[in-house]
């Protein structure tokens, strides 16, 4: 069977397209930025490491990450407590926040440190604070998840 010319290289054209679109869709997916908001902190261990688990991955696989600390993990943003932290299975709690603050920003919520009486020289080097206000904007942006646990 005769295949014409023209169909031959549309597909030699195609073929050579896909990896290159495949490509460009992969990019896309993973120019998305991904904020992540954790309210657990000893009180629900499991949810906690979770969420540090799923930012630090994040910035691992080069994802723009945003992580927010509230509740009772507004604790995690000063020296010490993170590595007082422990469950079972799980990375150690200050090897995934070292790795956010390193590729990522960590957030801690103005509010949740007020209500603890934690001031901006009391938490790490690289901590913010910010309110509801930074946090909408974070996740009302184009090209961003947003993850609560």
């Amino acid at each position: 069977m005769n295949t014409p010319t023209s169909t031959r290289s549309e597909v030699k054209k195609t073929s050579s397209t896909a990896p290159s679109l495949a490509s460009a869709l992969y990019a896309r997916r993973m120019a998305r930025a991904l904020v992540v908001k954790v309210t657990a902190g000893a009180d629900g261990p499991e949810r906690c490491a979770q969420a540090f688990t799923v930012a630090a991955t994040a910035v691992a696989a080069g994802v723009e990450v945003s992580l927010w600390l509230t509740g009772e993990a507004s604790w995690f943003a000063l020296p010490g407590r993170a590595e007082a932290f422990e469950l079972s299975h799980s990375a150690p709690l200050s090897d995934l926040r070292d790795a956010v603050l390193s590729g990522g920003r960590l957030t801690l919520c103005t509010q949740c440190a007020a209500r603890r009486s934690i001031g901006e020289g009391d938490v790490l080097t690289g901590v913010r604070l910010a309110g509801s206000t930074t946090f909408v904007e974070e996740v009302l942006a184009d090209g961003v998840q947003a993850l609560v646990y």
